[in-house]
């Protein structure tokens, strides 16, 4: 099965998921929406936002890099089908990562 994560802002973090494709797919989120340096016991942990000016091929080509490598490190349950992008009229992007839980029987 095929799941849809958008990097948009958690409402609070849920520390005991119905399940574990509810807890991966919270981590998914936590690890594309958090920048790179906040954490403070992890200041590697997310993606690294310096991308955020450059014109938009090249931003949406490094951020997907910076995704695929930060998800392949903080959440190897998942094998990343695509990354796509939902664009607003006034520049704003919000990166879409497709995923498929490894080992998942359905």
């Amino acid at each position: 099965m095929i799941y849809d994560v958008l990097a948009q802002p958690m409402q609070g973090i849920d520390f005991t998921p119905a399940s574990e494709v509810a807890e991966i797919l919270q981590n998914l989120r936590t690890i594309i929406t958090t920048t790179k340096y906040s954490l403070p016991l992890d200041r590697d942990f997310g993606i690294d936002a310096d991308m955020l000016d450059l014109p938009i091929n090249v931003a949406q080509a490094k951020l997907q890099s910076e995704m695929i490598t930060a998800i392949k490190k903080y959440e190897p349950r998942v094998e990343i089908t695509s990354i796509s992008f939902i664009g607003t009229e006034d520049g704003v992007l919000t990166p879409k990562v497709q995923v498929k839980i490894k080992d998942d029987n359905e």
